[in-house]
Parts: structure tokens; sequence; C-alpha cells
């Protein structure tokens, strides 16, 4: 009897290490491939500017996965349940798992954003620290404005130029954060700005998107009929 409970723990304590070895090794094989991933992100993205400067190659590549990283892991390492599941106190709303994990990830140390913009800006220009941003968001400033001038035909310079630096904070801010559903939220808080800019001086956010809505269903069912 009392060798068969030596053998029954030595058999459970070699399960136990077993799944922490194997867990472990499971664990870098998944730390290898996103750092590679990463590593293939960044090195794309810098790829795209042709700077022909190994150098400066190098120091922007690694700067940007550097902060890839950081985000990443605050990311994985906060989870939305740190966040009390209380209401937006403007709208009254229950916050959701999303606006948790939003609320969360901005409390980033502000030093992460810090390092790549001023790293950005010390080796490149204007056009490629934004041509960068893009590549975070997935072009999203030009994709809403797009959308903008679809809805409003007749948007004046004035609006135009609010627009773009509404979605250009957007882009800045919305590259602390991890996922594309994160990503578009941080847009969503600046687009509501462009809305309530456009409605503040003159023009009707409501009737203007109806207008637009109704165009493009009218346009999808003559297709149809065709």
């Amino acid at each position: 009897m009392l060798k068969n409970k030596l053998v029954g723990k030595i058999i459970g304590w070699s399960i136990f290490f077993f799944a922490i070895i194997f867990n472990t090794h499971i664990n870098a094989q998944t730390n290898t491939k996103d750092k590679e991933a990463i590593e293939a992100k960044a090195s794309s993205w810098v790829a795209s500017l042709n700077l022909n400067d190994k150098a400066k190659v190098e120091r922007v590549t690694n700067l940007i996965a550097t902060h890839l990283e950081a985000v990443r892991d605050w990311n994985n390492t906060h989870s939305f349940t740190s966040v009390p599941a209380g209401i937006n106190p403007e709208t009254g709303n229950k916050l959701s798992d999303l606006d948790r994990q939003i609320i969360v990830n901005s409390t980033i140390p502000s030093s992460v954003h810090e390092n790549l913009m001023n790293g950005l800006r010390k080796d490149l220009n204007e056009q490629q620290v934004d041509a960068i941003l893009d590549k975070y968001t997935v072009g999203k400033v030009a994709f809403t404005l797009k959308g903008y001038e679809a809805i409003v035909p007749d948007l004046t310079d004035k609006e135009k130029e609010v627009i773009i630096s509404n979605l250009k904070t957007a882009r800045e801010q919305a590259i602390d954060y991890k996922s594309m559903k994160q990503i578009s939220a941080i847009f969503g808080i600046y687009k509501s700005k462009n809305e309530q800019y456009l409605n503040d001086n003159g023009r009707n956010w409501r009737q203007l998107y109806k207008a637009y809505y109704n165009k493009m269903k009218a346009e999808k069912a003559a297709k149809k009929v065709k």
C-alpha cells in the first residue's frame, strides 16, 4: 500500500513537472514567433520608405519593433478585468470589454509613445513619419477622409483642415493600442469630434449621412436591375 502511494506521488510530481516544462517550451516558441512576426512587420514598414541608409534603417526598424513589443506586452499583461465593470459617465452605457481594455491600455507609460515619436522624428522627415503611422493604422486617415468627402462633397478647405487634424491626432494616439478593434475605437472618438464640428458649423451630419446612405442604396438597387 505504502509502495503504491509512493509510486502515485512520483507519477503525480512527474506529470506536474512535465506540464511546467511543456508549457515553458510552448510559451518560448510562441514568444519567438511573436518576436519574429514583429521584426518582420517593422522591417517591411521601414523598407517601404526606401531610405538607402543601412544604419538609419536598422535604428528605425529596432525602434518600431521595440514599440510594437511594448504595446503587445502591455495589452497581454493588463487584462480588461482590472477595470471595474461600470458605466461610461458621458453616455450612461455599460462599459464593454473593449471599453475596459482601451482604458487599461491607455495607462501604458507615456515614455513608450514618446520614445517612438522622438526616435522617428530624429531619423525621418514628417512625410516619412506619417507613412509609418499610416502603417500602424492601415491607412485609416486617408480612408476615413475619403468617406467624409463622399458624404459631404462640398467640404470647405477649413472643414477639411479640421477633419484631417482630428484624424491625424487619432492616428498618433491609436499606435499605442494592439488590435484593430481598439484602433478603430480610438478613431471613433475623433470621428465623433468631426461630426460634432460639422454640426456646430452649420451642417447637419445626420441628414448628410442619411442622404448619402439613400444614394448608395439607390445605386446598388439600380445595379441589380441591370
